[in-house]
């Protein structure tokens, strides 16, 4: 008796030893891999949300322009690299001959500001300090630089920061339009390997349905909400730049900020044509027609979101709302794309696992018998 407890033992401890020691070399690949993948992590999640979206252009190409996989895979990737990139190299080579311009003209004391309109003391909140700030820059311009200079350092500071993390931002695009195209390419084999995953982890009855809905609701996310809420934001911020309004991209920000949160892009449109107002009066004319265009510009979305979401985007607003700002939080302007779109899916094909659970539930529970009554 006891050699077959002392023998049971030892196989048990043997047992143990293997499974932990297959446990800890799984866990150590996992964390390797993990690794070496992790910072390729947002660009493929970005990457994924493209293509998603993208894939029923690349079917229309080669419907209506006979084109291959390949060749309409190229042209969608070709054609989203240069309408980022080209705007992008614009936007860099202004942004770097204005710099150093202003550079070379505050070293031969030629640099001047214009002094502020009295209208800038109104303006809420910052008014009377910005026009005291002003007012010394514009009569003293080095003298305001070397009293403000730990200010002017840190400012500078955080303006490099921004634009190097907006920089990163449009390289990361670039760079995921490009594996959108090759993932394009190879994007029916890739659904089919999905498609197994799915099943892997559920079964064939439903498996094929969470794929379905996953796919569909990361692209309907993607164009419905991300996509309406950039043409938004975009074509508002050329309106707001074109009119003069000082701070365009601020205000460009906010406003898909607002668009992505669901919320009026027009309380923007509010704020900044008040301060076109308060520049110069005397234009009445300009600053009447674009405060027409900048109120129309903040509307295109409510044009837009009934022809495109109406098709059945059953996705509650606080799930987009908090995958936007937790995804900007986590990895800036296109983590609050990537967030949002991933987010609803998730939360789509959870509540479809819980729906199905429940109807299984249901039909596993036994109906309870009728009780019967005897009449006496």
């Amino acid at each position: 008796m006891n050699d077959n407890y002392e023998n049971l033992e030892k196989r048990i401890s043997k047992a143990f030893t293997a499974s932990l020691i297959r446990f800890a070399v799984i866990a150590f690949v996992v964390m390797v891999c993990t690794w070496a993948f992790l910072p390729f992590l947002p660009l493929l999640m970005w990457s994924i949300v493209l293509a998603v979206a993208l894939f029923p252009a690349r079917k229309f190409l080669q419907a209506k322009l006979g084109l291959s996989v390949t060749k309409s895979s190229t042209v969608i990737a070709l054609a989203g690299v240069l309408l980022i990139g080209v705007p992008t190299a614009m936007v860099a080579n202004s942004l770097t001959v204005k710099t150093v311009s202003t550079f070379k003209a505050y070293e031969a004391g030629t640099l001047s500001l214009p002094a502020p309109g009295p209208s800038v003391k109104e303006w809420p909140l910052v008014g009377e300090d910005l026009h005291a700030a002003w007012s010394s820059a514009s009569t003293d311009l080095a003298g305001f630089v070397e009293d403000k200079q730990p200010q002017l350092k840190n400012a500078s500071s955080w303006i490099v920061g921004v634009i190097s993390g907006a920089a990163g931002s449009v390289f990361m695009l670039i760079g995921a339009f490009i594996v959108a195209g090759i993932m394009l390419a190879w994007a029916e084999q890739a659904g089919m390997s999905i498609r197994r995953i799915f099943i892997t982890f559920s079964d064939e009855a439903r498996g094929p349905g969470l794929h379905k809905l996953t796919t569909g609701t990361l692209r309907q996310v993607a164009v419905g909400i991300i996509g309406i809420a950039f043409l938004t934001a975009m074509t508002f911020g050329l309106t707001v730049a074109l009119a003069g309004v000082p701070a365009a991209s601020v205000f460009t920000l906010i406003a898909l900020l607002f668009a992505i949160m669901q919320l009026p892009v027009t309380l923007i449109a509010f704020v900044t044509v008040a301060l076109l107002w308060s520049g110069d009066s005397s234009a009445v004319v300009h600053n009447s027609i674009f405060t027409v265009l900048m109120i129309a510009a903040s509307l295109v979305d409510n044009v837009l979101k009934p022809m495109i979401l109406g098709r059945g985007l059953d996705v509650p607003m606080p799930v987009v709302l908090i995958g936007a700002i937790g995804g900007m939080m986590s990895g800036g302007i296109l983590g609050m794309f990537v967030g949002a779109a991933f987010l609803s899916a998730g939360y789509q094909v959870f509540m479809s696992w819980v729906e199905s659970e429940t109807q299984a539930a249901k039909m596993e529970s036994p109906e309870s018998a009728p009780i019967e009554t005897s009449k006496e």
